[in-house]
């Protein structure tokens, strides 16, 4: 590195401290650095331009350019010279500007005179702040090292806007970490909840972005990466009988603890001027910035070890971990990019009011367990967690996915009464909660509940569900490190039925694959997982441990009844083949002289499309199906339900997917064969309605489902809606959703 450039970087930085240090406002400390810079770049211009808004950025700061033009001039994203660096998060250099692709002149700036163009971003953490522009008369290109230098200072920047240096007047300079911000994401789990922000990974703050003694700060970053390196040999050293999958991860941290290329990067820029958590977080950001341009996967996943092993860095340096010394609040709402079930479950279901996640899926494990804690669930609601704060007041509209944090007076107001109104309806159900789900004209319709876990099962009693309609068994798969053993599912089995008492509990075979990968299992790299190798193609082609949970589960029914189902059959011979290896293990444990269960009854769940049109013998063999209504309406539609742009294209009240549940609702009834549907729709009272004018006779849903699907049943004459639908249908209608709707909240419906 060149020590003259190095010199004069430090030199730069220590201005910049000491005008940081003034005691002056926001506004004067953007003006005093854009003087700072122009004179040491030797530059006519320095210009700062923050974002205003998302898509929006203005200018803030400027030496050289006219005054007047600060807090007016501004530009979208990609728009001009400064817009297309926010845009790339790239520096631009050009020669000659006006030249350049993509120049746009603003006339109110005076900056015609200037040919010279350098402008960085300014980002943190790949959270693009605003841009840092050097212009001059002369036409030149900048050299590396002033490119270079350029992109220190904007890191400072960065730190700074984050430490809310520059808030003063002018509406772009507010606190990042005080404006109201408004998120849209996808819905896992509907409800409302209001609460306060606790974050899953608290956001590490670099307090001292500039260095006092370089030396100091390098021998800081060495006590820290010797410190990373022990951690992640200790982890090695754990995981040695681990697979070979989780072995290569922490082989791969490894090497890029001990990488020199990363090491001498952060090194170069503590030589620049920066602390040693500051030279990290800049690296850090390149990186990030690096793996949202890298189509390949592979290469992308490396670059989160390393993203993710700088991260461990940071929080090292600073001290900064998870345990900060916060309080939760006694209503936290758990804010985080992404977390496993076992993280969440550690949280408990009574202390969290609802879940926020940057990443995530509607199908995923949080998801899975979001739903059995009856708590809203937002996923894809990015960049929260680079707004948020521990203790930020936080709205989660799960109705229509949509995040308020930080709301304006009026946006609590609103939210308030909406949650006031859902409470006192809930309380109304709560009159319905020992009454039958009958219709005016004496249809009788069962209405279960799903769950998951043992803390559901209250909720049998308080909901007034009349059975678990499906209990799903993998979630004591996916919380723990290893398979769990025999005994142990044996006894938890125990409990769900001796919770339960005289109701039915339906236990779901071990669902895995697609989306809902064991921690100890390989993950498949296939094309398109939700049609991939999953759940009975599982357990058929590698019966080891579905063998050992059937016989957890009669042990567990040991003189009770014992319901089982098998998931995502699409073939009768695959039904067959499943119920015969529970019948064999039912014969084995006769002849170990166990305590069979009293009755068995054995279904499917119908996923796909094809089991519809199985042969007759499946309808007559299979003790009871159960439509699985969220995998067959994206199978059926061929619309994915994990992405937004199509899975809510289609209606569950269409006209085709109706036309589908009826016939299943008539061969069923043709075989004498009971029939339930389980899954979101089902918990959907106008959907819950029609799929019992069309014959339906069970549903399953969440518990809090239970008391509005009862109430719009109870004041529905089936019978009539049956004629609605059918007229619809006649029609020719795509969806027999408007005439229905009408028809149930038309007065005198005759409901």
């Amino acid at each position: 590195m060149d020590k003259t450039r190095e010199s004069d970087s430090r030199k730069l930085l220590g201005r910049l401290k000491a005008a940081l240090a003034e005691d002056s406002a926001g506004q004067e400390r953007l003006d005093r650095i854009t003087t700072i810079i122009s004179v040491s770049m030797g530059v006519e211009v320095c210009s700062i331009y923050l974002f205003r808004d998302a898509d929006t950025l203005e200018l803030c700061a400027t030496e050289g350019l006219n005054p007047q033009a600060v807090h007016k001039t501004r530009m979208r994203i990609g728009e001009g010279l400064v817009g297309r660096v926010a845009r790339t998060r790239r520096p631009i250099n050009a020669a000659d500007a006006p030249a350049a692709p993509g120049f746009r002149y603003m006339a109110e700036t005076g900056e015609e005179l200037f040919s010279a163009f350098l402008g960085v971003p300014i980002q943190r953490l790949g959270e693009p702040l605003g841009v840092l522009v050097v212009q001059s008369k002369q036409s030149r290109a900048f050299s590396d090292d002033e490119i270079y230098g350029m992109e220190v200072v904007a890191m400072v920047l960065a730190e700074m806007t984050e430490l809310g240096a520059f808030i003063g007047e002018g509406a772009a300079l507010a606190p990042l970490h005080r404006r109201a911000a408004s998120f849209r994401g996808g819905i896992g789990q509907e409800g409302s909840a209001m609460g306060h922000v606790w974050l899953h990974e608290p956001r590490v703050v670099v307090s001292n972005p500039i260095a006092d003694d370089p030396h100091e700060e390098m021998r800081k970053l060495d006590d820290a990466i010797e410190t990373l390196r022990v951690s992640v040999d200790e982890l090695l050293a754990t995981a040695a009988s681990a697979d070979k999958e989780q072995t290569q991860v922490l082989e791969a941290y490894r090497m890029f603890a001990n990488s020199r290329g990363w090491r001498r990067r952060i090194e170069e820029d503590i030589a620049r001027g920066l602390s040693a958590a500051a030279a990290v977080e800049k690296q850090q950001t390149a990186t990030r910035a690096r793996m949202e341009r890298v189509p390949d996967a592979y290469l992308r996943e490396r670059l989160h070890d390393l993203d993710d092993l700088s991260n461990r860095l940071l929080r090292i340096l600073t001290g900064q971990g998870r345990e900060t010394g916060a309080e939760m609040p006694d209503d936290p709402i758990l804010v985080a990019s992404n977390i496993g079930p076992g993280e969440l479950l550690e949280y408990g279901r009574r202390k969290l009011k609802a879940v926020v996640l940057e990443e995530g899926s509607v199908a995923s494990h949080a998801a899975i367990v979001a739903r059995a804690w009856a708590i809203p669930l937002i996923v894809h609601a990015g960049p929260i967690t680079s707004e948020a704060l521990n203790g930020d007041l936080v709205l989660v509209d799960g109705e229509h996915g949509i995040v308020h944090l930080r709301p304006e007076d009026a946006v609590v107001d609103s939210f308030r009464d909406k949650i006031a109104m859902e409470a006192a309806q809930q309380e109304r159900f709560v009159s319905l909660r020992d009454k039958p789900a009958e219709s005016p004209d004496g249809v009788r319709v069962r209405l279960m509940m799903n769950a998951g876990l043992m803390a559901e099962l209250p909720s049998l009693e308080s909901s007034g569900a009349e059975g678990v309609g499906l209990f799903r068994t993998e979630l004591q798969f996916l919380t723990q490190s290893r398979v769990p053993r025999r005994g142990e599912l044996a006894q938890m089995y125990s409990r769900v039925l001796d919770r339960a008492g005289d109701l039915q509990v339906t236990f779901r075979t071990l669902d895995v694959g697609s989306d809902k990968v064991l921690p100890y299992m390989k993950a498949q790299d296939e094309p398109n997982p939700a049609l991939g190798w999953r759940a009975i193609r599982i357990a058929l082609d590698k019966p080891g441990v579905m063998r050992m949970q059937v016989q957890a589960m009669i042990r567990a029914a040991a003189g009770r009844k014992l319901t089982v189902m098998f998931p995502f059959v699409a073939q009768l011979q695959e039904f067959r083949e499943a119920r015969q290896l529970l019948f064999r293990e039912v014969e084995r444990e006769r002849r170990m002289g166990h305590i069979l269960p009293t009755e068995i009854k054995v279904g499917a769940m119908l996923e796909t499309p094809s089991l519809a049109f199985a042969p007759a013998q499946f309808y007559t063999e299979a003790d009871f199906i159960s439509i699985g209504g969220n995998d067959l309406k994206q199978f059926f539609f061929a619309a994915d339900r994990e992405n937004e742009r199509v899975r809510r294209r289609y209606d569950t009240l269409n006209v085709s997917f109706l036309n589908l549940i009826e016939m299943i609702v008539r061969r069923c009834a043709e075989a004498g064969t009971p029939l339930s549907f389980c899954g979101e729709d089902a918990g959907r009272p106008v959907e819950a309605v029609v799929f019992a004018a069309l014959g339906m006779r069970a549903l399953s849903m969440r518990p809090a489902s239970i008391g509005p699907v009862k109430h719009l049943i109870r004041r529905t004459n089936l019978a009539s809606l049956r004629k609605v639908i059918d007229d619809a249908r006649a029609s020719g209608a795509q969806s027999v959703r408007p005439a229905v709707v009408e028809h149930l909240y038309r007065p005198n419906n005759g409901a």
